[in-house]
C-alpha cells in the first residue's frame, strides 16, 4: 500500500504537466480554419503508437503484478498525450484501445477517455481526459479524487481536477435553458464487496472549462427538496444492475434497489428486486419515475438458480436417481 500511495503521488502530476505543455503549445498556433485534417503521415504516426498504447492499456487492468500495472499506467499517460499532440489526432478513432472507453456526443464537440487502474481487490483508481475538437490539441485531465470523498458528492459540482472517477460506458446529450449538457453513465468497481454506478452531468462553463454535476434531477425525497447534481447507486458486488438508456422507452432505466443482508456479515447492502425505475427528459430536466413497469418479485433475483426440493432431471427430462 505504501508503494501504491508513493507511485500515485509520483505519476498523477505527469498527466497535468503533459497536458499543460500541450495546451500551451496549441495556444501559440493560430488557424483561420476549423477544419480538422489528419494527413496520411500523421495517421501512420498515431497508428504505430497505438500498438504500444493497446498493450499498456491492457496491462493496466490485467497484469498480475502490481508494480507492472503502475508502471504501465505511468507510461500510458505520457504516451497517450504524446499521440494526441499529433496534428489532427481528434479524427483518429483509437479503435484498438479495448481497455479504454472513448465516448463522443452527437455534436462531436469533444471526446472523453476513461480507464481503470486495478490496484488490488479492494482498490481501483480512474484516469481520463477530455479532448476538445480541433486541429491542435486542447486537453483537460481528469484527476480522480473519489477516494478522498467521505460522503458521495450528490449535491456538489466538481471540476476536472477534483473528479469522481468512473469508467464511462454511455454518453447522452441533452438541451437545457443554460445550454447543452451531457449525461455520463459510469461504473466504479469501488471495493471488494460493493460496486457503484453513477449518472453524472458534464457541461462547460463560460471559459470553456469542464464542470461535473448539475441540478437537473427532479425527484421528491422526504425532508429534502434540493435537486441532486448526480445520481449514485451502490450495490452488492454479487449483484448485477442495469443503468442505461433505453431507446424503445426513451428513458434511462435502472434497477430498483432494496436493502438486503450482506452474505459476508457486513451489515446491510443493496440488491435489485426485479423492478425498474426510470428517468425521463422533460424541459431540460430528468424526472424520476418510480416502478416503470409496476412489477416486482417477492425475493431479489440471484445470479444462479436456487435448487429447492424439486428433483433434478437429466438432459432429456427424466428424473435423476
Amino acid at each position: 500500500m505504501q508503494f501504491m500511495s508513493q507511485n500515485i503521488r509520483y505519476f498523477l502530476p505527469l498527466l497535468l504537466i503533459a497536458i499543460f505543455v500541450s495546451n500551451l503549445f496549441a495556444q501559440k498556433k493560430n488557424r483561420s480554419s476549423t477544419e480538422i485534417i489528419l494527413s496520411s503521415e500523421h495517421f501512420k504516426k498515431i497508428h504505430d503508437a497505438e500498438d504500444t498504447l493497446a498493450v499498456l492499456a491492457y496491462a493496466v487492468v490485467n497484469d498480475s503484478i502490481e508494480t507492472e500495472r503502475f508502471a504501465a499506467c505511468k507510461v500510458l499517460i505520457t504516451s497517450l498525450v504524446q499521440a494526441l499532440k499529433t496534428p489532427g489526432s481528434y479524427k483518429y478513432p483509437f479503435s484498438r484501445l479495448k481497455s479504454i472507453s472513448i465516448l463522443s456526443p452527437p455534436d462531436s464537440s469533444f471526446r472523453i477517455f476513461t480507464w481503470q487502474l486495478f490496484v488490488n481487490d479492494s482498490t481501483y483508481r480512474y484516469y481520463g481526459a477530455i479532448q476538445m475538437k480541433g486541429q491542435e490539441l486542447k486537453l483537460f485531465p481528469l484527476i480522480d479524487r473519489s477516494h478522498e470523498m467521505d460522503i458521495p458528492p450528490v449535491y456538489e459540482q466538481l471540476k476536472n481536477d477534483n473528479w469522481f472517477g468512473a469508467l464511462y460506458y454511455n454518453l447522452i446529450q441533452f438541451d437545457t435553458k443554460a445550454g447543452k449538457k451531457y449525461l455520463l453513465l459510469g461504473f466504479d468497481a469501488f471495493e471488494f464487496f460493493q460496486r457503484r454506478k453513477v449518472i453524472d452531468v458534464l457541461s462547460f462553463d463560460e471559459t470553456g472549462n469542464p464542470v461535473f454535476g448539475a441540478p437537473v434531477f427532479e425527484r421528491d425525497k422526504p425532508g429534502n427538496r434540493m435537486k441532486e447534481q448526480r445520481l449514485m447507486f451502490e450495490y452488492s458486488a454479487d449483484a448485477s444492475i442495469r443503468v442505461n438508456w433505453d431507446e424503445q422507452y426513451q428513458l434511462i432505466l435502472f434497477d430498483h434497489l432494496i436493502p438486503y443482508p450482506s452474505p459476508y456479515n457486513r451489515g446491510m447492502t443493496s440488491v435489485p428486486d426485479g423492478s425498474y425505475d426510470g428517468l425521463k427528459l422533460a424541459k431540460g430536466e430528468w424526472k424520476f419515475i418510480d416502478k416503470v413497469f409496476n412489477d416486482s418479485q417477492e425475493e431479489p433475483p440471484f445470479p444462479e438458480p436456487v435448487l429447492d426440493k424439486r428433483k433434478e432431471k437429466d438432459l432429456i427430462g427424466r428424473n435423476k436417481h
